[in-house]
Parts: C-alpha cells; sequence; structure tokens
C-alpha cells in the first residue's frame, strides 16, 4: 500500500502530515544555479530542503535519505492534505528524484521517515514564471490523446471494481467462502492496475488496503486484507474467525468505500507528469510489496497483484509513449523491451487463467523476478523527465 500518482488538479481528501523537525531552509536552490532544481536531505527526524520556493514549471528534487530508516518525500497541496507527487522507497543513503510540473501556488514539502506516521512537512512555494515550456500543436494533440485514453481507463477498472467488490463481499456476507475466495483476487486486480490513483484519496486508501503489519499504534484495521486474513486464517495463530455480524460490518465498510471511490474517480482529470510518475509508483509496488509476498500474506494470491500493476504501469506508459518517442527514443525502445521481457517472466509463472501462488515459487525465481522489475525501474525512472522534456 504506497502512493505514487497524485492529481495536482483537484483537491483530493488525503491525510494531513503534521508539522514536526526541521523545516525547509530558504538557502539557493541547487548547485549549478537553477532554481528548479532542489536538493532534499531527509533523516530520521528532519526534512532539510534546499530552498522554501521555485519558479512554476518542471521541477526537480533529488531526494537523499541521510537516516537510519526507509523514507519517502512528497509534495502536497496549499491545504496540507492533497498530495501532487510522491518519490518513496528511498533506503538509507540512497537518493532518488521527483520529478513534476508545478504550476504557481502554496505547497507543502514533507518527508516520512519510515513510512509511517504523520511525517515532517514545511511550507514551500512555486512563484509565477514566464518561462515554462510550449508545447506545440503536434505535441498537444499527443498529451490530449494521452488524457483521455488515460482517464477512460482509470474510470472503467474503478467500474469493474465496484461491480466485483459488490459480488464479492455478498458471498462473503453469506459465507460461501469458498466463491469468495475464487473471487478475492480477480476482484482486486481492478484495484491494483489503478492503484497509485486509488491511493491518493488517502482517506480511503488506509481503510480499503491498509495491511497488519503497516497498523499505526490504535489504528482500526478494515477493508481487503482483514477480510483476507479471515478467509485465509491458516498462518494466523489462535485466530478467531469472525462472526457473521463482524463478517457483514467489514464486508459493508469495504463496499462503502469503494462506491465512495468509484465516485471520486469519475470526477478526475490527469496531466501527462501525473501518468507518467503513475506508471513509475506502480512497478514501486511491485517491488516493495507484490515480489516480496508481503502483500497478499494470508492469501498468497501476490502474482495476481503483480501482473496488475504492471498492467497499471504499461498502460499508463503506453498512453505518453507517443510523446517520449518524439523525444528520446532510445528510451522508448528500452522500455517498450524491458516491458515485454518482464511480462514474458511473468506468463511463466501462469497457472489456467491465474497464476501459481506466491509460496510454490522458488528462491531463484522470485530473485528472477526482483532482477527483471529492477531491470525496467531504471529506464521507467527517466520517463517523467523524458515526458517533460
Amino acid at each position: 500500500m504506497r502512493t505514487s500518482l497524485h492529481l495536482a488538479a483537484l483537491a483530493l481528501a488525503v491525510p494531513a502530515l503534521v508539522a514536526c523537525g526541521t523545516e525547509s531552509t530558504d538557502r539557493p536552490a541547487g548547485e549549478d544555479g537553477d532554481a528548479r532544481a532542489l536538493t532534499v536531505a531527509s533523516s530520521d527526524d528532519a526534512c532539510d530542503v534546499s530552498a522554501g520556493e521555485a519558479p512554476a514549471g518542471t521541477l526537480t528534487f533529488d531526494v537523499t535519505n541521510t537516516g537510519s530508516q526507509v523514507t519517502e518525500f512528497y509534495l502536497l497541496g496549499e491545504d496540507g492534505l492533497r498530495i501532487v507527487a510522491e518519490v518513496e522507497n528511498i533506503g538509507p543513503n540512497l537518493n532518488r528524484e521527483l520529478v513534476v510540473n508545478a504550476p504557481a501556488g502554496d505547497y507543502f514539502t514533507a518527508c516520512k521517515p519510515g513510512m509511517k506516521g504523520d511525517g515532517i512537512r514545511a511550507p514551500f512555494t512555486v512563484t509565477g514564471s514566464d518561462a515554462e515550456p510550449e508545447v506545440d500543436a503536434d505535441d498537444q494533440e499527443l498529451v490530449d490523446q494521452a488524457l483521455a485514453n488515460y482517464a477512460a481507463y482509470v474510470q472503467d477498472q474503478s467500474d469493474q471494481l465496484l461491480v466485483k467488490t459488490t459480488d464479492f463481499v455478498e458471498l462473503y456476507k453469506t459465507g460461501d467462502d469458498d466463491a469468495a475466495r475464487d473471487l478475492y483476487a480477480v476482484a482486486r486486480t481492478h484495484w491494483e492496475r489503478i492503484e497509485t490513483v486509488a491511493e491518493s484519496f488517502g482517506d480511503l486508501d488506509p481503510k480499503m488496503d491498509a495491511r497488519e503489519a503497516d497498523l499505526e499504534p490504535g489504528q482500526e484495521w478494515t477493508g481487503w486484507h482483514r477480510i483476507e486474513k479471515d478467509l485465509w486464517p491458516a498462518r494466523a495463530e489462535g485466530y478467531t474467525a469472525l462472526t457473521p455480524a463482524e463478517r457483514a460490518t467489514y464486508a459493508d465498510d469495504l463496499l462503502a468505500n469503494t462506491r465512495t471511490l468509484d465516485e471520486r474517480i469519475q470526477e478526475l482529470t490527469f496531466t501527462v507528469d501525473q501518468i507518467a510518475n503513475g506508471s513509475r509508483g506502480l512497478l514501486e509496488e511491485v517491488a516493495t510489496g507484490k515480489v516480496t509476498g508481503e502483500e497478499e500474506y494470508w492469501s498468497r494470491t501476490d502474482l495476481w497483484d503483480f501482473q496488475a500493476n504492471v498492467d497499471g504501469a504499461r498502460v499508463a506508459y503506453e498512453g505518453v509513449r507517443p510523446i517520449v518517442a518524439g523525444k528520446d527514443a532510445a528510451l522508448a525502445d528500452q522500455l517498450d523491451a524491458r516491458f515485454a521481457e518482464l511480462q514474458e517472466l511473468l506468463d511463466s509463472h501462469r497457472d489456467g487463467t491465474g497464476f501459481v501462488y506466491y509460496d510454490e515459487l522458488t528462491p531463484d525465481e522470485v530473485k528472477a523476478l526482483s532482477d527483471a522489475v529492477n531491470a525496467l525501474s531504471e529506464p521507467l525512472s527517466r520517463l517523467t523527465a523524458a515526458v517533460l522534456s
């Protein structure tokens, strides 16, 4: 459960990151004098951004983790709630770049050491600029097509998620556990294909997709994985099955949140950098949860999620591919090849219409999948910059 594709044009309800630790400083941005190139030092108790403002346009945040925990970095909207863009899974002594096209306005920067809790934030201002890149008519046509196609894809996946979730919760409530287990991974496919979009609604994401291992102290556990544990309790020592009334409560809650998600998604608009960042973010979801077998801890259906994340990443990439091909044909060719290689490897683990369970993979097979994800991650990390160049 991680966030990556975020919707800069809309006021989304996302949990506020409460101020704590060190705020960003106002020293000049970037050693090379480029005011849109910023550095971020994220430690265990501070989030030190090289400047408190930058001119509108394509901003690059070079984030270095100087602490002892894996961290994330966010650019938030002026309300401190809306996630504009984010980069995650930055290990100690590593650095990652976040590239985002930011219009003039008030924002917050935020680091989240340990990828849990409220985070460390500070105000950030994007000032007006007359140096923003212009898009010629041919490029604009490609951009408009990419935006329309991706919005339609997300809406369709949300529609299908709602239909299958409705069926799933009815089976679960009536005690038809075998049928519910059969539908579980299939229904979640539609969530996983648009996971970074769904997760940008931060008030819904913890209610719908929280894993038990990631719960904060005092956080109520609801959603898909709470039901998953009840359907596959074999790995849970001393587990007490939910009563019919408890089943109904969790099922109704999941369905209500899915309906809310679908209503919000129908109104969304996107930008090309959000689509490109979303492609990268979905592959990061694979790397941090699916290939490690952590996402579906009880059901072991991680490869269904893996495929769905790859589906979503590929669709997002293919939407902006004509733009990338005109600017960096070599990158487009490399991404085509790496997506194909990863898909071929995934296909080798198919079983009928689904996949083998995660426990059936050998260590060597897990490593091969991880290596293929890493091979795709490197060129995919350059996608947003290529789109905005």
